[in-house]
């Protein structure tokens, strides 16, 4: 034990040495080695990471210097489902064939006493812009009430569904077609019981009651199902998914009676009576035009496709540039554009990454957002990804992610720019896939486990991606 005089002695040379060393003159001298902060900890291996994770999958990556330089790849050439991170591709396609200002018209046009809702192919239109379009419509008409109302969606293939292999009932798998409105889904709500359903074609200003499409809660078979009778959509929900008052979006199948029936609502608003609704495969010759409404511009849909990964913005984008009359072959027409600009790896039918057959090499993506990115100014559509633990939740952490995510049950990828502050920067693809257990769930909504796997390869991604900044950049 330190008696009280040794501390006061050891305190007092401390203070003595400490203000010699502050004296003007003093030239301090440290032993050789010391003037230099050790080298830091060097970031953990990819490898080390992914045993961590404990995922059991299937981990390709590619990562490359922002000179287009590979610095790093595992299983790099392995073709694998790319989910939503082929929007990458289909936004430089899409920006590369129509230009950034391209716009979409909706038009009402008139061919003696028919008038005619005209789709232009815009992903875009809601309840709210098809409202205005009425608006504009009751104005400038100014004869007795049509004898006819048609419309016409042929300005695009008609697709019943995205992807067939998946569920019915999933919003995000709708119909295609020249006419689209609310990314072709109708809002279904429903009490306690499943009493008092409505559909409604719902947008922030104006709810009107979708007509052609119907629900029934009914006492037995899958949670929902779809048929079609007469024209009219008819949804069945079992009733043992709705003890409590609850909402979903479901997609629409005839996309052109969905417009034409809310559009007739919006325009009886406005004092303009139509007949019901007409679908009309041929284009309709000899019309002029009445009212129209232009979607914004193409680079604001693509930011916005980018940011809420719409399917169904990403195929019809793709159908717009291509021209061509189905979804395999607009795909092959991207995929031979990209090829044509040293770009391989690639074996696509869709536009989106819903479908299971498409397939991407990780090196294929990160070579397009290394080799194309920049003259398109990429990382400005791209979404800010945050940081998140293990476990999903939210965490600080100065790595910055400018990516698209792409997301499938038991598949979970990651393809953008990644950088630190004080570092430079890399761009990388990363896809992770279990595709045993994506095959055992496909259409499935959230399969058992789907959700803490989902987390714990998001999180891998952010480790992965922050390593490869402090090693190379």
């Amino acid at each position: 034990m330190r008696s009280g005089l040794g501390l006061q002695r050891r305190a007092f040379l401390a203070g003595g040495i400490a203000a010699a060393l502050a004296a003007p003159g003093f030239a301090q001298v440290l032993p050789a080695g010391l003037s230099v902060p050790p080298p830091g900890k060097p970031p953990p291996r990819p490898g080390d990471l992914i045993a961590g994770a404990g995922l059991d999958a299937e981990i390709d990556y590619a990562v490359f210097d922002s000179a287009g330089t590979l610095l790093e790849a595992r299983g790099a050439d392995k073709p694998v489902a790319p989910a939503s991170t082929l929007k990458v591709l289909t936004t430089l396609y899409a920006l590369d064939r129509l230009g950034a200002e391209a716009r979409f018209q909706t038009r009402v046009m008139r061919r003696g006493d028919d008038l005619i809702l005209y789709g232009g192919g815009d992903p875009t239109l809601d309840t709210d812009g098809l409202a205005r379009l009425a608006e504009l419509t009751a104005a400038n008409w100014t004869a007795t009430p049509p004898k006819r109302f048609l419309v016409y969606g042929g300005a695009l293939p008609s697709v019943a569904e995205i992807a067939p292999e998946q569920a019915d009932h999933l919003a995000y798998n709708p119909a295609i077609s020249g006419m689209m409105l609310n990314f072709n889904r109708v809002h279904l709500s429903w009490q306690a019981g499943g009493e008092g359903m409505s559909l409604q074609a719902r947008a922030i200003r104006n709810t009107p009651k979708a007509y052609t499409i119907r629900a029934a809660a009914v006492g037995q078979g899958p949670l929902f199902s779809w048929r079609e009778e007469g024209g009219t959509e008819i949804w069945s929900v079992n009733r043992a998914g709705l003890r409590r008052a609850g909402s979903r979006w479901l997609p629409v199948r005839r996309p052109e009676l969905y417009a034409g029936d809310v559009f007739q609502t919006l325009c009886r608003a406005q004092g303009l009576v139509l007949p019901a609704p007409e679908v009309v495969a041929a284009e309709p010759v000899g019309a002029v035009a009445l009212a129209s409404i232009d979607s914004p511009p193409l680079r604001d849909m693509l930011r916005d496709m980018m940011e809420y990964s719409t399917n169904l913005t990403a195929e019809v984008m793709g159908l717009q540039a291509s021209g061509a009359g189905d979804l395999v072959a607009s795909a092959r027409a991207m995929q031979e554009w990209a090829e044509a600009q040293g770009i391989t790896g690639l074996d696509l039918r869709d536009h989106s990454g819903i479908s299971g057959e498409t397939r991407v090499t990780a090196r294929a993506m990160a070579q397009v957002i290394a080799s194309m990115g920049g003259r398109a100014d990429l990382r400005g559509l791209m979404k800010h990804v945050g940081q998140q633990d293990a476990r999903g939740k939210a965490r600080d952490g100065d790595l910055r992610l400018e990516a698209k995510t792409g997301t499938l049950n038991f598949v979970s990828n990651l393809a953008g720019y990644g950088s630190l502050t004080g570092h430079g920067e890399v761009i990388f693809a990363i896809f992770i896939g279990d595709m045993v257990r994506r095959a055992a769930t496909e259409g499935q909504e959230l399969p058992a486990g789907v959700v803490t796997w989902t987390h714990r390869a998001k999180h891998l991604q952010q480790q992965l991606v922050d390593a490869w900044v402090r090693r190379y950049a």
